[in-house]
């Protein structure tokens, strides 16, 4: 696992990327249509990326795997689930919680070959 961004939910997208690029400098990455938008953060290769989640869930960290399916079916009797492996641009997305009720986000990139 590697960590690729710090995922930051949002209730209202333009006000948000309005307070990271005024206030801390931010500048965008990449995009997804309206509801995501990565930031760069200075100094390193982790991206912020901000998101319209209706997860409810809070913020944390997105890992890159090399298949979220293989980890998804190694894991699923061990971890608690609360998002299944489904498809997004990329490859495939899953979260899992840790102990203590935080989400672990996972990602693959096995759309873009």
């Amino acid at each position: 696992m590697k960590l690729a961004f710090l995922m930051h939910p949002v209730k209202e997208m333009k006000a948000s990327l309005k307070f990271y690029r005024e206030n801390l400098g931010l500048e965008e990455a990449w995009r997804e249509g309206d509801h995501t938008v990565a930031l760069k953060l200075p100094g390193t290769e982790v991206q912020m990326m901000l998101e319209d989640e209706d997860e409810g869930l809070p913020g944390g960290g997105v890992f890159i795997v090399d298949s979220v399916d293989s980890f998804y079916e190694q894991k699923k009797e061990l971890l608690k689930f609360v998002k299944d492996p489904v498809d997004i641009p990329p490859g495939r997305y899953a979260i899992y919680q840790d102990d203590a009720g935080n989400p672990i986000r996972i990602i693959d990139m096995t759309k873009e070959g």
